[in-house]
């Protein structure tokens, strides 16, 4: 714990006794600094919110506790703590009961590819997640940041959580995530949240268009329908530049090798190698793989959802049948 994290949990441990737990101090800390600096762009912003939120509820903390909150963090807490304050208790009642965070113990830290890596994280204690869900991450490596990364696995029986991080020049965290950290250090994560990609109800067939990092949590939806009674037919179409940005070849091709339901599709947008078939972009693939019937899920990098939401509707998929994140960046 730094000096200003001990300093100012030993301030509000003097005008309230017992309100938070000494080894919680330092994110909440970290957290409430970054906050008021207001240096986030707004996936950032809106995962760090979550975790304060549910800090705010798993405290037990209320309006009358802005004041010594505030006097603990700042030498003189004007207008900007009042409105971060009231952002974090508006945040709080949308939440449920929960632990602020889960601490978790990174077991492995695979660089499947130049920039990409793959974490696997052992919670201490079980955290509770659906395929599709997106949850706050953060590395002590980087105080009081918070960024969005969906799980590529359905819940396993040992707990663990694996997630595909690449390193993008504006984001510190994932930078952090793929080039710092390293097995046996610890992370936080925030509560899930529903991300636009779940599955819907029913059993009709799936289209799922993967571009880069985003192909996390559609093969997560993979394991939650090989997992499930209703048989349905699924098309994985997975974009990249080149063979060698395919970083999750290995596991896609067990994935198919084990179930006939599923076709997995590479399209290489940047490959004078690959096969005719196989050339082009993971949007121009899908409106040729489309089927009626099927639902549509896509999550990748801005440019290709952009994509996705105009070839999409002109291919005349319906808009209910189309299933695009809404929170975070991949």
């Amino acid at each position: 714990m730094t000096d200003e994290a001990q300093r100012f949990w030993a301030t509000v441990q003097d005008r309230c006794p017992g309100l938070l737990p000494e080894r919680d101090a330092p994110l909440l800390h970290a957290g409430l600094l970054r906050l008021l600096d207001g240096g986030d762009d707004r996936a950032g912003r809106l995962a760090l919110l979550r975790a304060l939120g549910s800090a705010y509820r798993s405290f037990g903390l209320r309006p009358w506790h802005a004041a010594a909150v505030g006097d603990a963090l700042l030498p003189a807490p004007g207008l900007r703590w009042w409105r971060a304050w009231r952002l974090i208790e508006r945040t709080a009642a949308r939440l449920g009961d929960a632990p602020p965070w889960w601490p978790v113990q990174v077991v492995d830290h695979d660089r499947a590819a130049e920039g990409v890596a793959i974490l696997t994280v052992r919670p201490w204690r079980r955290l509770p997640h659906r395929p599709g869900q997106a949850i706050p991450v953060h590395t002590e490596r980087r105080p009081g940041r918070w960024r969005w990364l969906s799980p590529a696995n359905a819940p396993r029986p040992d707990g663990t959580l694996e997630f595909h991080v690449r390193a993008l020049p504006a984001g510190p965290v994932s930078v952090a995530l793929v080039d710092e950290v390293r097995p046996g250090e610890l992370l936080h994560l925030g509560a899930p949240l529903d991300s636009g990609l779940e599955l819907v109800d029913g059993g009709d067939d799936l289209l799922l268009v993967a571009g880069g990092t985003g192909l996390a949590p559609l093969r997560a939806l993979v394991e939650q329908v090989a997992a499930a009674p209703v048989d349905r037919w699924v098309t994985l179409i997975v974009g990249a530049r080149t063979f060698a940005d395919l970083y999750d070849a290995i596991a896609l091709d067990k994935l198919q090798q084990a179930h006939d339901w599923l076709t997995v599709v590479p399209a290489f947008s940047a490959d004078p190698e690959a096969a005719p078939a196989e050339r082009g972009t993971a949007v121009a693939l899908a409106t040729y793989h489309h089927r009626a019937g099927q639902h549509v899920h896509v999550c990748g990098p801005p440019g290709m959802l952009a994509a996705a939401r105009r070839w999409l509707s002109i291919a005349g998929v319906p808009a209910q049948r189309r299933r695009l994140p809404v929170i975070g960046d991949r």
